[in-house]
Protein backbone atom coordinates (compact mmCIF):
# COMPACT_ATOMS: atom_id res chain seq x y z
CA UNK A 1 0.00 0.00 0.00
CA UNK A 2 1.57 3.26 -1.13
CA UNK A 3 -0.68 5.06 1.53
CA UNK A 4 -2.29 4.37 4.55
CA UNK A 5 -4.47 7.10 6.24
CA UNK A 6 -2.53 10.13 5.11
CA UNK A 7 -3.92 13.50 6.86
CA UNK A 8 -2.51 16.10 5.17
CA UNK A 9 -4.05 19.88 5.41
CA UNK A 10 -2.60 22.92 4.16
CA UNK A 11 -2.96 26.33 4.90
CA UNK A 12 -4.12 28.98 2.51
CA UNK A 13 -1.38 31.45 1.85
CA UNK A 14 1.26 28.99 3.10
CA UNK A 15 4.50 27.43 1.68
CA UNK A 16 3.94 24.16 3.13
CA UNK A 17 6.94 21.49 2.55
CA UNK A 18 6.38 17.22 1.94
CA UNK A 19 9.56 15.48 3.08
CA UNK A 20 10.41 12.16 3.45
CA UNK A 21 12.54 9.28 1.90
CA UNK A 22 11.74 8.11 -1.51
CA UNK A 23 9.38 5.55 -1.30
CA UNK A 24 7.66 6.98 1.54
CA UNK A 25 4.63 8.27 -0.69
CA UNK A 26 5.09 12.11 -1.58
CA UNK A 27 4.43 11.81 -5.45
CA UNK A 28 1.61 9.12 -5.31
CA UNK A 29 -0.10 11.54 -2.72
CA UNK A 30 0.64 14.32 -4.94
CA UNK A 31 -0.93 12.69 -7.91
CA UNK A 32 -3.97 11.93 -5.85
CA UNK A 33 -4.52 15.36 -5.26
CA UNK A 34 -3.71 16.71 -9.00
CA UNK A 35 -6.05 13.85 -10.59
CA UNK A 36 -3.29 11.77 -12.56
CA UNK A 37 -4.71 8.87 -9.89
CA UNK A 38 -8.71 9.25 -10.28
CA UNK A 39 -11.35 8.99 -7.62
CA UNK A 40 -12.17 5.31 -6.86
CA UNK A 41 -8.46 4.26 -6.76
CA UNK A 42 -8.11 5.24 -3.55
CA UNK A 43 -10.32 6.20 -0.02
CA UNK A 44 -11.00 8.97 1.53
CA UNK A 45 -11.64 12.31 0.81
CA UNK A 46 -9.52 15.49 -1.01
CA UNK A 47 -11.46 18.90 0.77
CA UNK A 48 -10.28 22.04 -1.00
CA UNK A 49 -11.95 25.14 0.44
CA UNK A 50 -14.07 23.35 2.77
CA UNK A 51 -15.63 21.44 -0.61
CA UNK A 52 -14.57 17.38 -1.00
CA UNK A 53 -14.05 16.90 -4.83
CA UNK A 54 -14.03 14.03 -6.99
CA UNK A 55 -10.72 14.19 -8.80
CA UNK A 56 -11.26 12.11 -12.46
CA UNK A 57 -8.71 13.45 -14.30
CA UNK A 58 -5.59 15.88 -14.38
CA UNK A 59 -8.26 18.76 -15.62
CA UNK A 60 -10.25 18.41 -12.90
CA UNK A 61 -7.66 19.08 -10.63
CA UNK A 62 -6.90 21.95 -12.61
CA UNK A 63 -10.69 23.35 -12.53
CA UNK A 64 -10.20 22.75 -9.05
CA UNK A 65 -7.14 25.29 -9.27
CA UNK A 66 -4.66 22.52 -8.20
CA UNK A 67 -1.01 22.45 -10.83
CA UNK A 68 2.09 20.42 -10.19
CA UNK A 69 5.05 21.15 -11.58
CA UNK A 70 7.18 17.80 -12.05
CA UNK A 71 10.80 17.64 -11.56
CA UNK A 72 10.87 16.92 -15.31
CA UNK A 73 9.11 19.75 -17.04
CA UNK A 74 6.63 19.94 -19.56
CA UNK A 75 7.19 21.91 -21.79
CA UNK A 76 7.95 21.00 -25.63
CA UNK A 77 11.50 22.23 -26.76
CA UNK A 78 11.14 23.58 -30.19
CA UNK A 79 7.39 25.52 -29.09
CA UNK A 80 7.53 29.08 -27.83
CA UNK A 81 7.31 30.02 -24.84
CA UNK A 82 3.31 31.42 -25.35
CA UNK A 83 2.89 27.88 -26.98
CA UNK A 84 4.15 26.40 -24.41
CA UNK A 85 2.01 28.51 -21.73
CA UNK A 86 -1.23 27.84 -23.27
CA UNK A 87 -1.01 23.82 -24.27
CA UNK A 88 -3.92 22.09 -24.01
CA UNK A 89 -5.51 25.28 -22.25
CA UNK A 90 -5.52 27.55 -25.69
CA UNK A 91 -7.82 30.51 -25.57
CA UNK A 92 -10.42 29.70 -28.94
CA UNK A 93 -12.62 31.95 -30.69
CA UNK A 94 -15.04 30.33 -33.28
CA UNK A 95 -12.66 28.12 -33.49
CA UNK A 96 -9.24 29.61 -33.86
CA UNK A 97 -6.60 29.91 -31.32
CA UNK A 98 -6.64 33.82 -30.56
CA UNK A 99 -2.95 34.27 -30.87
CA UNK A 100 -3.26 38.04 -29.98
CA UNK A 101 -4.89 37.64 -26.81
CA UNK A 102 -2.23 34.89 -26.25
CA UNK A 103 0.44 36.85 -26.14
CA UNK A 104 -1.15 39.48 -24.46
CA UNK A 105 -1.63 37.47 -21.31
CA UNK A 106 1.05 34.86 -21.85
CA UNK A 107 2.89 38.64 -21.25
CA UNK A 108 1.33 39.21 -17.88
CA UNK A 109 2.20 35.78 -16.93
CA UNK A 110 5.58 36.17 -17.58
CA UNK A 111 6.14 39.55 -15.80
CA UNK A 112 4.30 38.45 -12.71
CA UNK A 113 7.10 35.71 -12.71
CA UNK A 114 9.68 38.55 -12.91
CA UNK A 115 10.60 36.99 -16.72
CA UNK A 116 11.45 39.90 -19.21
CA UNK A 117 11.19 37.25 -21.99
CA UNK A 118 9.75 37.81 -25.65
CA UNK A 119 6.49 35.05 -25.70
CA UNK A 120 8.00 34.36 -28.70
CA UNK A 121 11.14 32.99 -28.22
CA UNK A 122 11.92 29.26 -28.35
CA UNK A 123 11.45 27.28 -24.86
CA UNK A 124 15.33 25.48 -26.15
CA UNK A 125 17.11 28.61 -26.59
CA UNK A 126 16.02 29.23 -22.64
CA UNK A 127 17.94 27.90 -19.61
CA UNK A 128 16.21 25.18 -16.90
CA UNK A 129 16.29 28.05 -14.39
CA UNK A 130 14.27 30.38 -16.76
CA UNK A 131 12.15 26.96 -18.01
CA UNK A 132 11.34 26.54 -14.58
CA UNK A 133 9.58 29.88 -13.92
CA UNK A 134 7.73 29.62 -17.94
CA UNK A 135 5.90 26.46 -16.30
CA UNK A 136 4.92 28.55 -13.02
CA UNK A 137 3.68 31.22 -15.49
CA UNK A 138 1.78 28.85 -16.91
CA UNK A 139 0.46 27.79 -14.13
CA UNK A 140 -0.88 31.18 -13.04
CA UNK A 141 -3.02 31.64 -16.21
CA UNK A 142 -4.69 28.63 -15.35
CA UNK A 143 -5.65 30.54 -12.15
CA UNK A 144 -4.16 28.38 -10.07
CA UNK A 145 -4.38 28.76 -6.00
CA UNK A 146 -2.90 25.65 -5.01
CA UNK A 147 0.98 24.90 -6.42
CA UNK A 148 2.92 21.83 -6.05
CA UNK A 149 6.44 21.92 -7.11
CA UNK A 150 8.27 18.31 -7.16
CA UNK A 151 11.99 18.75 -6.88
CA UNK A 152 12.19 22.18 -8.20
CA UNK A 153 15.69 22.70 -7.67
CA UNK A 154 17.12 19.73 -8.66
CA UNK A 155 18.62 21.16 -11.60
CA UNK A 156 19.70 25.03 -10.80
CA UNK A 157 22.23 27.28 -10.17
CA UNK A 158 22.33 28.99 -6.52
CA UNK A 159 21.31 32.53 -8.50
CA UNK A 160 18.72 30.81 -9.94
CA UNK A 161 17.10 29.11 -6.79
CA UNK A 162 17.98 32.39 -4.88
CA UNK A 163 15.39 34.03 -8.04
CA UNK A 164 12.73 30.85 -7.83
CA UNK A 165 12.53 31.79 -4.19
CA UNK A 166 12.26 35.43 -4.36
CA UNK A 167 9.32 34.59 -6.85
CA UNK A 168 7.37 31.58 -4.51
CA UNK A 169 7.22 34.52 -1.35
CA UNK A 170 5.82 37.31 -3.86
CA UNK A 171 2.95 34.79 -5.09
CA UNK A 172 2.77 33.69 -1.38
CA UNK A 173 2.19 37.16 -0.21
CA UNK A 174 -0.35 37.87 -3.13
CA UNK A 175 -2.24 34.48 -1.88
CA UNK A 176 -0.98 31.80 -3.46
CA UNK A 177 -0.72 28.27 -1.48
CA UNK A 178 2.48 26.10 -2.74
CA UNK A 179 3.23 22.81 -1.77
CA UNK A 180 7.65 22.49 -1.92
CA UNK A 181 8.57 18.87 -2.16
CA UNK A 182 12.58 18.62 -1.71
CA UNK A 183 14.92 16.48 -0.40
CA UNK A 184 17.31 19.32 0.22
CA UNK A 185 16.51 20.33 4.14
CA UNK A 186 18.62 23.63 3.76
CA UNK A 187 15.94 24.75 1.34
CA UNK A 188 13.15 23.37 3.55
CA UNK A 189 13.78 25.14 6.22
CA UNK A 190 14.66 28.56 4.07
CA UNK A 191 11.27 28.56 2.50
CA UNK A 192 8.57 26.49 4.55
CA UNK A 193 6.40 27.99 6.73
CA UNK A 194 5.14 24.30 7.87
CA UNK A 195 6.17 20.84 7.44
CA UNK A 196 4.58 17.51 6.97
CA UNK A 197 6.71 13.93 7.19
CA UNK A 198 5.60 11.32 5.26
CA UNK A 199 7.73 7.58 5.96
CA UNK A 200 6.25 4.37 4.53
CA UNK A 201 3.12 5.81 3.16
CA UNK A 202 2.17 7.45 6.48
CA UNK A 203 2.03 10.85 7.90
CA UNK A 204 4.50 11.03 11.23
CA UNK A 205 3.37 14.57 11.64
CA UNK A 206 3.18 18.27 10.80
CA UNK A 207 5.30 20.56 12.00
CA UNK A 208 6.18 24.43 12.20
CA UNK A 209 9.65 24.47 10.31
CA UNK A 210 10.60 26.95 13.10
CA UNK A 211 10.71 24.05 15.70
CA UNK A 212 12.40 21.60 13.68
CA UNK A 213 16.34 20.89 13.55
CA UNK A 214 17.85 19.04 10.78
CA UNK A 215 18.59 16.36 12.94
CA UNK A 216 15.14 16.20 14.31
CA UNK A 217 13.64 15.91 10.73
CA UNK A 218 15.72 13.13 9.10
CA UNK A 219 14.99 11.07 11.90
CA UNK A 220 11.39 11.23 11.21
CA UNK A 221 12.05 10.91 7.75
CA UNK A 222 14.26 7.64 8.19
CA UNK A 223 12.30 6.33 10.97
CA UNK A 224 15.48 6.02 12.99
CA UNK A 225 18.11 7.98 14.51
CA UNK A 226 21.24 9.08 11.97
CA UNK A 227 23.33 10.50 14.18
CA UNK A 228 25.60 11.13 11.18
CA UNK A 229 25.40 12.27 7.79
CA UNK A 230 28.66 10.25 6.94
CA UNK A 231 29.77 7.14 6.97
CA UNK A 232 33.37 6.99 8.84
CA UNK A 233 36.14 5.29 6.87
CA UNK A 234 40.30 5.52 6.74
CA UNK A 235 41.06 5.00 3.24
CA UNK A 236 45.06 3.81 1.88
CA UNK A 237 46.17 5.22 -1.21
CA UNK A 238 47.70 3.35 -3.43
CA UNK A 239 49.17 3.46 -7.11
CA UNK A 240 47.97 5.71 -9.77
CA UNK A 241 45.06 4.83 -10.96
CA UNK A 242 44.12 7.25 -13.28
CA UNK A 243 46.35 10.38 -14.76
CA UNK A 244 45.21 12.92 -17.08
CA UNK A 245 47.52 14.90 -18.87
CA UNK A 246 48.01 18.21 -20.84
CA UNK A 247 44.18 17.52 -21.91
CA UNK A 248 42.34 20.24 -24.01
CA UNK A 249 39.17 20.25 -25.35
CA UNK A 250 37.35 22.75 -28.23
CA UNK A 251 33.66 23.29 -27.15
CA UNK A 252 31.75 21.47 -30.09
CA UNK A 253 28.84 24.50 -30.15
CA UNK A 254 31.71 27.17 -30.18
CA UNK A 255 34.09 26.44 -32.65
CA UNK A 256 38.05 27.17 -31.86
CA UNK A 257 36.58 27.95 -27.71
CA UNK A 258 38.45 25.95 -25.14
CA UNK A 259 35.86 24.71 -22.93
CA UNK A 260 39.01 22.59 -21.04
CA UNK A 261 42.63 24.30 -21.16
CA UNK A 262 45.23 21.92 -20.19
CA UNK A 263 43.88 19.93 -17.74
CA UNK A 264 46.30 17.94 -14.94
CA UNK A 265 45.22 15.64 -12.23
CA UNK A 266 45.60 11.91 -11.24
CA UNK A 267 43.21 9.44 -8.86
CA UNK A 268 44.82 6.56 -6.97
CA UNK A 269 43.46 3.35 -6.20
CA UNK A 270 41.94 2.86 -2.70
CA UNK A 271 40.43 6.97 -2.89
CA UNK A 272 37.80 9.00 -3.55
CA UNK A 273 38.94 12.25 -5.38
CA UNK A 274 36.28 14.73 -5.20
CA UNK A 275 36.14 16.79 -8.49
CA UNK A 276 34.03 20.41 -6.97
CA UNK A 277 33.34 23.62 -8.80
CA UNK A 278 30.66 26.18 -9.77
CA UNK A 279 27.48 24.85 -12.55
CA UNK A 280 28.96 25.23 -15.99
CA UNK A 281 32.56 25.03 -15.33
CA UNK A 282 33.25 22.02 -17.17
CA UNK A 283 33.60 19.22 -14.53
CA UNK A 284 30.93 16.87 -16.52
CA UNK A 285 32.53 17.91 -19.39
CA UNK A 286 36.07 16.72 -19.01
CA UNK A 287 34.88 13.27 -17.75
CA UNK A 288 33.03 12.79 -21.18
CA UNK A 289 35.48 13.96 -23.55
CA UNK A 290 37.85 11.51 -21.31
CA UNK A 291 35.08 8.80 -22.53
CA UNK A 292 35.24 9.86 -26.09
CA UNK A 293 31.74 11.17 -25.39
CA UNK A 294 32.59 14.87 -25.76
CA UNK A 295 34.23 17.82 -27.66
CA UNK A 296 36.36 18.43 -30.46
CA UNK A 297 39.90 18.77 -31.39
CA UNK A 298 40.63 16.74 -28.13
CA UNK A 299 44.86 16.70 -26.79
CA UNK A 300 46.14 15.35 -24.16
CA UNK A 301 47.25 11.78 -22.56
CA UNK A 302 44.63 9.84 -20.48
CA UNK A 303 46.87 6.68 -18.53
CA UNK A 304 45.28 3.99 -16.44
CA UNK A 305 48.02 2.47 -14.18
CA UNK A 306 50.67 3.68 -16.40
CA UNK A 307 49.48 2.63 -19.95
CA UNK A 308 48.03 4.95 -22.82
CA UNK A 309 44.32 4.77 -22.58
CA UNK A 310 42.39 5.17 -26.15
CA UNK A 311 39.70 7.55 -25.86
CA UNK A 312 38.13 8.18 -29.29
CA UNK A 313 35.22 5.97 -28.12
CA UNK A 314 32.88 5.10 -25.09
CA UNK A 315 33.33 1.51 -25.68
CA UNK A 316 37.01 1.38 -26.11
CA UNK A 317 37.23 3.43 -22.51
CA UNK A 318 34.72 1.04 -20.79
CA UNK A 319 36.55 -1.74 -21.93
CA UNK A 320 39.63 -0.60 -20.08
CA UNK A 321 38.26 -0.31 -16.94
CA UNK A 322 36.64 3.21 -16.74
CA UNK A 323 33.18 3.70 -15.96
CA UNK A 324 30.88 7.01 -15.67
CA UNK A 325 27.54 7.00 -13.85
CA UNK A 326 26.08 9.73 -15.90
CA UNK A 327 23.92 12.58 -13.09
CA UNK A 328 20.78 12.33 -15.21
CA UNK A 329 19.82 8.60 -14.37
CA UNK A 330 16.31 8.49 -15.92
CA UNK A 331 17.73 10.24 -19.28
CA UNK A 332 20.75 8.65 -19.93
CA UNK A 333 21.52 5.83 -16.84
CA UNK A 334 18.44 3.92 -17.56
CA UNK A 335 15.91 2.92 -20.06
CA UNK A 336 13.03 3.21 -17.37
CA UNK A 337 10.49 0.84 -19.84
CA UNK A 338 12.55 -1.92 -19.62
CA UNK A 339 13.29 -4.60 -16.33
CA UNK A 340 15.91 -4.26 -13.64
CA UNK A 341 17.75 -7.12 -15.32
CA UNK A 342 18.03 -6.16 -18.79
CA UNK A 343 19.17 -2.30 -17.84
CA UNK A 344 22.02 -4.09 -14.85
CA UNK A 345 23.36 -6.33 -17.86
CA UNK A 346 23.29 -3.81 -20.17
CA UNK A 347 27.50 -2.56 -20.52
CA UNK A 348 28.48 -5.93 -19.55
CA UNK A 349 27.12 -8.09 -22.50
CA UNK A 350 29.98 -8.48 -24.64
CA UNK A 351 31.40 -10.28 -21.04
CA UNK A 352 28.96 -13.17 -21.35
CA UNK A 353 29.05 -13.87 -25.13
CA UNK A 354 29.45 -17.32 -26.18
CA UNK A 355 29.69 -17.66 -29.65
CA UNK A 356 27.67 -15.11 -30.06
CA UNK A 357 25.35 -16.06 -27.85
CA UNK A 358 24.37 -14.38 -24.14
CA UNK A 359 24.95 -16.50 -21.49
CA UNK A 360 21.60 -15.95 -19.84
CA UNK A 361 22.15 -18.00 -16.80
CA UNK A 362 25.53 -16.41 -16.07
CA UNK A 363 23.80 -12.66 -16.68
CA UNK A 364 20.92 -13.92 -14.05
CA UNK A 365 23.21 -15.54 -11.46
CA UNK A 366 25.48 -11.93 -11.79
CA UNK A 367 22.20 -9.69 -11.67
CA UNK A 368 21.11 -11.24 -8.40
CA UNK A 369 24.63 -11.45 -6.90
CA UNK A 370 24.95 -7.60 -8.15
CA UNK A 371 21.36 -6.47 -6.44
CA UNK A 372 22.07 -8.79 -3.19
CA UNK A 373 25.47 -6.59 -2.45
CA UNK A 374 23.89 -3.15 -3.33
CA UNK A 375 21.15 -3.70 -1.22
CA UNK A 376 17.99 -2.92 -3.94
CA UNK A 377 14.60 -3.37 -3.38
CA UNK A 378 12.73 -4.75 -5.99
CA UNK A 379 10.47 -7.54 -5.80
CA UNK A 380 11.69 -9.43 -8.97
CA UNK A 381 15.38 -8.66 -11.31
CA UNK A 382 11.90 -8.27 -14.05
CA UNK A 383 10.58 -5.42 -12.20
CA UNK A 384 10.33 -2.11 -14.50
CA UNK A 385 12.91 0.56 -13.56
CA UNK A 386 10.35 3.12 -13.55
CA UNK A 387 8.67 1.61 -11.07
CA UNK A 388 11.82 1.52 -8.26
CA UNK A 389 12.19 4.61 -5.52
CA UNK A 390 14.98 7.24 -6.94
CA UNK A 391 17.19 5.50 -4.61
CA UNK A 392 17.09 2.14 -6.02
CA UNK A 393 17.16 3.29 -9.32
CA UNK A 394 20.89 5.15 -8.76
CA UNK A 395 21.59 1.95 -7.34
CA UNK A 396 20.81 0.29 -10.75
CA UNK A 397 22.75 2.19 -12.59
CA UNK A 398 25.77 1.60 -9.61
CA UNK A 399 24.70 -2.08 -10.07
CA UNK A 400 25.16 -1.90 -14.18
CA UNK A 401 28.68 -0.02 -13.87
CA UNK A 402 29.91 -2.49 -11.27
CA UNK A 403 29.09 -5.74 -13.47
CA UNK A 404 31.83 -3.95 -16.07
CA UNK A 405 34.37 -4.64 -13.50
CA UNK A 406 35.94 -1.12 -13.35
CA UNK A 407 39.03 -0.30 -12.33
CA UNK A 408 38.25 3.75 -12.33
CA UNK A 409 34.80 4.58 -11.90
CA UNK A 410 33.04 8.05 -12.02
CA UNK A 411 30.21 9.10 -10.06
CA UNK A 412 29.06 12.24 -11.39
CA UNK A 413 26.39 13.64 -8.86
CA UNK A 414 25.71 10.19 -7.34
CA UNK A 415 23.22 11.22 -4.98
CA UNK A 416 21.35 13.69 -6.54
CA UNK A 417 17.43 13.07 -6.07
CA UNK A 418 17.31 11.00 -3.12
CA UNK A 419 16.74 11.28 0.44
CA UNK A 420 18.97 11.56 3.18
CA UNK A 421 18.64 7.66 4.04
CA UNK A 422 19.44 6.23 0.31
CA UNK A 423 22.02 8.49 0.18
CA UNK A 424 24.01 7.07 3.40
CA UNK A 425 23.43 3.70 1.57
CA UNK A 426 25.38 5.01 -1.56
CA UNK A 427 28.21 6.67 0.28
CA UNK A 428 28.71 3.63 2.41
CA UNK A 429 28.87 1.27 -1.25
CA UNK A 430 31.72 3.85 -2.17
CA UNK A 431 33.85 3.08 0.92
CA UNK A 432 33.03 -1.06 0.63
CA UNK A 433 34.33 -0.07 -2.91
CA UNK A 434 37.20 1.81 -2.21
CA UNK A 435 38.10 -0.84 -0.12
CA UNK A 436 38.21 -3.39 -2.36
CA UNK A 437 40.58 -1.40 -4.76
CA UNK A 438 38.70 0.90 -7.05
CA UNK A 439 39.51 3.95 -7.53
CA UNK A 440 36.41 6.35 -7.25
CA UNK A 441 36.04 9.77 -8.85
CA UNK A 442 33.23 11.96 -7.43
CA UNK A 443 31.89 14.75 -8.97
CA UNK A 444 29.02 16.99 -6.59
CA UNK A 445 27.46 20.51 -6.41
CA UNK A 446 27.11 19.59 -2.80
CA UNK A 447 29.68 21.09 -0.89
CA UNK A 448 28.69 18.83 2.33
CA UNK A 449 29.03 15.78 0.17
CA UNK A 450 32.61 17.05 -1.09
CA UNK A 451 34.08 17.53 2.03
CA UNK A 452 32.40 14.10 3.95
CA UNK A 453 33.52 12.18 1.40
CA UNK A 454 36.72 12.95 -0.76
CA UNK A 455 40.27 12.17 0.48
CA UNK A 456 41.64 14.68 -1.54
CA UNK A 457 39.30 17.42 -3.78
CA UNK A 458 40.32 19.20 -7.03
CA UNK A 459 38.73 22.29 -7.94
CA UNK A 460 37.50 22.78 -11.91
CA UNK A 461 36.98 26.54 -12.52
CA UNK A 462 36.77 27.64 -16.17
CA UNK A 463 37.84 24.64 -17.69
CA UNK A 464 41.11 24.54 -15.62
CA UNK A 465 42.14 23.25 -12.59
CA UNK A 466 41.96 25.81 -9.84
CA UNK A 467 43.55 24.05 -7.14
CA UNK A 468 43.80 21.23 -5.44
CA UNK A 469 43.09 20.39 -1.81
CA UNK A 470 43.82 17.16 1.31
CA UNK A 471 40.61 16.39 3.28
CA UNK A 472 42.29 17.63 6.02
CA UNK A 473 43.09 20.89 4.86
CA UNK A 474 39.83 21.28 2.98
CA UNK A 475 36.64 24.03 3.79
CA UNK A 476 33.96 25.09 2.22
CA UNK A 477 35.47 28.88 2.36
CA UNK A 478 38.48 27.61 0.28
CA UNK A 479 36.93 25.15 -2.10
CA UNK A 480 34.64 28.47 -3.10
CA UNK A 481 37.65 30.75 -3.23
CA UNK A 482 38.83 28.53 -5.66
CA UNK A 483 36.04 28.01 -7.92
CA UNK A 484 35.38 31.75 -7.99
CA UNK A 485 38.70 32.66 -8.66
CA UNK A 486 39.30 34.14 -5.09
CA UNK A 487 42.53 32.43 -4.56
Amino acid sequence: MALDDVDFTVKEGEIHALVGENGAGKSTLMKVLSGVYPYGTYSGDIVINGNVVKLGSIKDGEKASVVVIYQELSLIKYMNVCENIFLGNEIVERGLINWDESFIRANKALKDVNLNINPSTLTINLGVGTQQLVEIAKALTKEARLLVLDEPTSSLTETEIENLFQILRQLKAKGMTCIFISHKLKEVFEIADRVTVLCDGRTRGTFEASELTEGKLISLMVGRELTQRFPTASHTAGETALEISNWTVINPEVPDKKALDDIHFFSRQGEILGIAGLMGAGRTELFLSILGAWGRKVSGEVKLFGKPVNTRSPSTVIGEGIAYLTEDRKAKGLVLIDNVRDNMALASLSKRLNNGLIDQDEELREVEKTIEDLSIKTPTVEQLVKNLSGGNQQKTVLGKWLMTEPKVLILDEPTRGIDVGAKYEIYTIMHRLVERGISIIMISSELPEILGMSDRIVVIREGKVAGELLRDEATQEKIIAYATGGM
